[in-house]
């Protein structure tokens, strides 16, 4: 199922051909990870999230499908749903708000809290910086 997973995450990034925009975070918190967006649109993100400060075989990925309720030129409001599997394997609901205070709005920051289900139950709450490949 873990090969499964990561196959479907992995083609969701690299084969939708319209309007994309790259982006890659860390979010620090007790679960901390990694991640990296692709905005299909102006509204929806797909995001690969790994996890960080882990031993390499208790490494948990999730992907996760956000959309974009509030998109202003300085912040975006989000919430999502997802899949994480490995440790804490469950459902993930996050709720977020990313912003970008300089003048070039290529670096942010983001705060999430993201509740994991199903066998986890658990609060995640993140922070952390984001980095956007703007197109000119």
């Amino acid at each position: 199922m873990y090969k499964k997973f990561l196959f479907l995450t992995v083609a969701i990034f690299f084969f939708l051909n319209s309007y994309s925009q790259l982006s890659v975070g860390y979010h620090q918190s007790n679960l901390p990870f990694i991640n990296i967006g692709y905005d299909i649109n102006e509204r929806l993100t797909p995001e690969l999230r790994l996890g960080t400060d882990q031993f390499i075989s208790d490494m948990s990925l999730e992907a996760v499908l956000n959309y974009k309720f509030i998109k202003k030129e300085s912040y975006d409001f989000y919430a999502g749903l997802g899949y994480r599997v490995n440790a804490f394997e469950g459902l993930v609901a996050p709720v977020g708000l990313n912003f970008y205070p300089f003048n070039e709005k290529k670096f942010g920051f983001h705060i999430e809290a993201a509740p994991i289900l199903l066998d986890a139950d658990i609060l995640r709450g993140s922070f952390g910086i984001r980095y956007r490949f703007l197109k000119n």
